[in-house]
Order: C-alpha cells, then sequence, then structure tokens
C-alpha cells in the first residue's frame, strides 16, 4: 500500500523531470541562437575594421598582391580573395575537421561571407570564428540542470517527510483516539483541536457519529435487560398454562392434539427469543470477563448433561483423542459454543447413529453420521433450519460463529464418507 502523500510526490517527481529533461535542448537552442547571434556581430564588427583600415589608404597593385598572399597569416580565421560576381553578404555554420594534439575533431564555424571594394574593385571577404565553445556551454547546462534535479528531488523528500509529520499530526492522533474507543466502556473521546479546517470538520462528524453510536447502544443495552423479563415471563406464563391445560382430565383426544401442536410453537418461540438475546450480547461484547479453563473438561460436562438426549436416540458416542488444551476466554460462552455443537450432532444423526468427538492439538472436531451434505454456505447465517426437528430456532450454529468471530477462531464443515464434520480451531 502507499501512503497518501508518496503519490502527489511521485506525480511531482516525474513531472520535474520531464520538465528538466525537456529543458535542456530548448536550453540548447537559446544558448546556440543568443552564441550565433554574437558570433555574427563579432564577424561584422572584424569586417567593418578590415574595410575601414583598407579604405584609409591607397595601395599599389603590388602592394595589394602582397597583402591577399600574406592574408591568412596576417588575419587568421579570414580569407580575402579578387571577386568576380558581387552577391549580398550572407551567414553560414560549417563543420571541419582537423587535427588537433593528434587528435582528429571536427570543429564548428559561424561565417559570414561579404564583398568589399579595394580601390574601386570588388573583393570576397570571409570572416569565419569558431563556435566549438557551444558544445562544452550545452555540456555544462545539462551537467548543472540534472545537478539541481538531484537538489530537487532530496527537497521534495525533506519536505514531503516534514509536512507529513506536521500537517498530518492531527489525523494520525485522531485514528489512535479512535484505536483507543471502546463503545462498551462508555470512555469520552477527546480529538486534538487543529487548526487545518479539513481535520475539524473529520473530528467533529467524528464526534457526532460517536455520540450518536453510543446513544443507539445505551438504548440497545436497556433493550436487551429489559428484554428478557418483558418475553420471557409471559413465555413462561403461556407455556405452564400448556402445560396446566395438558393435565386436564375432561381434554379430549382432539383438544390434546390441539394443545400439542400449539406447544411445539411456543417452545419455538421461547428458543429464538433467548438465543436471539444471547446472539445480541455477544455482538455488544457483554462477555467480557475471561478465565482459564480446561476446554477438555467442559467437553465431558456437555456430553453429560446431554446424556438423556444421546440415549434416546440410542447413538454411540465415541472419543478418539483428548488433548490437553487451556483456554482464556468467557467460560458461559465456550459452554454455549459447545452445547450448540453437540445439539446440532445429535439433531442431525439418525436413530442408531455415532457422534466423534476428538481435541487434537488446537482443534476440536465433532462429527455425526449422516446421509446429505447440509449447504455449508447457509449453515452458519441466522434462522437457516437444516434439522427436521419442529422446535430447531435457526440460530444455534449462527451463536456458534459469533463466539468464534469474537476470539478469532475458525470453523470450518465438511461432509466426507457420510459424517457431517465441524472443526474449531482455537
Amino acid at each position: 500500500m502507499t501512503k497518501l502523500l508518496n503519490r502527489p510526490f511521485r506525480a511531482f517527481t516525474v513531472y520535474a523531470l520531464l520538465v528538466l529533461v525537456l529543458s535542456v535542448p530548448v536550453y540548447y537552442l537559446v544558448v546556440d541562437h543568443i552564441w550565433l547571434t554574437e558570433l555574427d556581430e563579432h564577424n561584422h564588427i572584424v569586417k567593418t575594421r578590415i574595410e575601414e583600415r583598407l579604405a584609409d589608404r591607397a595601395f599599389s597593385n603590388k602592394e595589394l598582391n602582397d597583402i591577399i598572399e600574406l592574408w591568412a597569416v596576417l588575419q587568421p580565421g579570414t580569407q580575402l580573395k579578387r571577386a568576380v560576381n558581387v552577391r549580398p553578404d550572407s551567414l553560414y555554420t560549417i563543420s571541419r575537421e582537423g587535427f588537433e594534439q593528434g587528435l582528429l575533431e571536427t570543429d564548428r564555424f559561424r561565417g559570414l561571407s561579404s564583398f568589399i571594394y579595394i580601390n574601386g574593385e570588388p573583393y570576397h571577404l570571409v570572416v569565419e570564428t569558431n563556435v566549438e565553445e557551444a558544445d562544452e556551454t550545452l555540456l555544462a547546462i545539462a551537467l548543472v540542470t540534472f545537478l539541481f534535479f538531484a537538489l530537487l528531488i532530496c527537497g521534495f523528500i525533506l519536505l514531503n517527510r516534514r509536512i507529513a509529520g506536521s500537517i498530518w499530526r492531527p489525523f494520525w492522533e485522531t485514528l489512535e483516539e479512535l484505536k483507543r474507543f471502546d463503545l462498551n466502556s462508555q470512555q469520552e473521546v477527546n480529538f486534538p483541536k487543529t487548526n487545518i479546517e479539513e481535520f475539524e470538520d473529520l473530528n467533529a462528524e467524528l464526534t457526532r457519529l460517536i455520540d450518536k453510536s453510543t446513544a443507539v447502544f445505551n438504548q440497545q443495552k436497556a433493550f436487551l435487560e429489559n428484554a428478557s423479563h418483558e418475553l420471557q415471563t409471559p413465555l413462561a406464563v403461556l407455556r405452564s398454562k400448556v402445560n396446566m391445560l395438558l393435565q386436564t382430565p375432561e381434554l379430549t383426544a382432539e383438544q390434546s392434539q390441539l394443545v400439542n401442536a400449539i406447544e411445539i410453537p411456543l417452545s419455538r418461540v421461547s428458543r429464538i427469543n433467548k438465543n436471539l438475546l444471547l446472539l445480541a450480547k455477544i455482538e455488544n461484547k457483554q462477555f467480557e470477563t475471561n478465565e482459564w479453563i480446561d476446554l477438555g473438561a467442559l467437553v465431558v460436562e456437555s456430553i453429560e448433561l446431554l446424556r438423556d438426549y444421546i440415549s434416546d436416540k440410542k447413538l454411540t458416542l465415541e472419543r478418539t483423542r483428548f488433548d490437553h488444551l487451556v483456554l482464556n476466554c468467557n467460560v458461559t460462552l465456550v459452554e454455549v459454543l459447545l452445547n450448540n455443537l453437540l445439539i446440532n450432532a445429535i439433531a442431525h444423526s439418525e436413530e442408531n447413529g455415532q457422534i466423534m468427538i476428538k481435541l487434537d492439538g488446537q482443534t476440536l472436531t465433532i462429527q455425526n453420521t449422516g446421509q446429505v451434505p447440509l449447504n455449508s454456505q447457509m449453515i452458519f447465517k441466522r434462522f437457516v433450519v437444516a434439522s427436521s426437528e419442529k422446535t430447531s430456532s435457526g440460530l444455534g450454529l449462527a451463536i456458534v460463529k459469533e463466539v468464534c468471530s469474537r476470539y478469532g477462531w475458525t470453523i470450518h464443515y465438511s461432509f466426507v464418507e457420510q459424517r457431517h464434520s465441524f472443526a474449531v480451531t482455537f
């Protein structure tokens, strides 16, 4: 993952590199143009001086011929010879190869081709100046450009770190406050004050959101505290009345069947109420008290509690392996997890079936014989009833999944060789 400030930093770096790279040829063209313009002015000055000096005196033909023969020695970089045709002045750039210190090199020259009059006769004057220094200037500009680019990148890095450390400090402090916040503890959240408008707006919105969440959470807790009394009490009264009605001697067979039909959904509603309250308490982390427990001992206790249920279905219980495993967790939640897994195994086993329990290292596996696999994508969802029992609430495995999520445990279902298998890794 990339930090937020690094993204514009990369874009600025690439942009700066492109601009500086493109600036090198622009520098070259600009410097070369200025250089050639200066050389053109220099050549014109040389031409003007030569023309003025030769115009001040009258030369004989012999003297003029001697001057032309010695001209290359007297005026290096210029040529003077008699002209046949007179043309307008022209500028040109030419490259020539030559030896310098024993090495063959190519030099560039800027030239002026002009015509002057000596003793009334036209002469062709060529003035050339070496422009080799422009290449050296270009190299120097390129080196300086990339040197400044390196300094620019170093400055970007230092500024980026400084900005991240100062401007973003309120953000990191806000994030730390959010990480420390616990809805159950009802602690007050104090976000840092900042003069940055965006962060101040963020803190204000987070404060409002936390206040609303806290208010809703308190309402939910109040509902959970009252719901068990408000719902379970009338349900218990209804069940007792139904039981009393069943014991009435005058009850006919048809009436008895009707009352039994009422008892079944009433039991299911009672279990749903109880399990929904338990799920809500787990989600709201109301089981915060942890202690060290022996998982194997709790498994044995759960088996004993369900021994009659196992006997009624004539099931065979087998414990293949039982390693010693100690967990630091809430004992009530672990008992709920074990009871629900065992009840699920019993409910999905046919009569004379088999249940196998194994505690191997960090994994508890509960298997039971069966004919048809369960839907592995749906069994841990709420109100998905895979059992044929009419009193099933459809919340047992959802509670198991919630307990595992509470402690970071994993649960896996599989169906192999006509056996349902639930494996919990602690």
